[in-house]
């Protein structure tokens, strides 16, 4: 939220909102990406969180459980 907020303006909670549900799922069922970002908002603020996504999942497709 906070890359999103200094390069888009906006402040946190907005783009909190716009990252609306964040889901995790295990590797073994999952094994390029584990996890996945469920967008709301405006269509520039879905793609936007959308572009921020794929930057982040290219350098980390998995996350952990806890």
């Amino acid at each position: 939220m906070t890359a999103l907020a200094g390069a888009l303006g906006g402040g946190r909670a907005r783009w909190r909102r716009a990252v609306a549900d964040i889901k995790v799922y295990p590797v073994e069922t999952h094994p390029h990406c584990n996890w996945e970002v469920r967008a709301a908002g405006s269509a520039r603020e879905i793609a936007e969180v959308e572009r921020a996504v794929d930057r982040l999942r290219a350098d980390h497709p998995f996350v952990g459980l806890g």
